[in-house]
């Protein structure tokens, strides 16, 4: 089980490097250039950022988590208990990324696609961005512990 447990293990880092890199980008990229811009131009920018991304990146985080939780369980079965610990960090982290996401995240990125679809530009707008941009550092910190636990995982595969 442990060739099993690597190709799930690789399949879960790389999948999830996808988050973590589009946390990683909004953290350090994507919060500085957006002071920049006007309300409206914010407004579209965001709104069409967040369309195309909340349609295509649950795939990548959807694929990773599961694979997370069959490593996880493949190295508990296999009685590999330290690498199973680190996988149930992984999952663990991975569910409160996503709690964190649906319950913050997602409501200004329903609000910020509406508008930009609408050609419409938020009197909170700015708001809207500081509260989103409140959260990435906690969401990249949730994808950080993940892939380390991930990759120590696999390092005990």
């Amino acid at each position: 089980m442990t060739t099993a447990s690597q190709v799930l293990a690789g399949i879960a880092v790389l999948a999830s490097a996808c988050i973590y890199g589009a946390d990683l980008f909004a953290g350090l990229v994507l919060r500085a250039a957006l002071s920049h811009l006007d309300d409206h131009t914010l407004t579209t920018t965001m709104g069409y950022i967040h369309r195309y991304g909340d349609r295509r990146l649950p795939a990548p985080f959807l694929i990773g988590l599961a694979a997370t939780i069959l490593t996880t369980a493949t190295a508990a079965l296999d009685g590999r208990t330290t690498a199973a610990v680190a996988g149930g960090i992984a999952v663990t982290a991975f569910v409160v990324w996503i709690g964190l996401f649906f319950r913050v995240s997602a409501p200004i990125n329903r609000e910020l696609i509406a508008a930009a679809l609408a050609g419409e530009t938020p009197a909170n707008v700015r708001a809207l961005q500081q509260r989103w941009d409140r959260i990435i550092p906690i969401r990249f910190g949730l994808q950080t512990i993940a892939l380390a636990a991930l990759c120590t995982t696999l390092a005990l595969a």
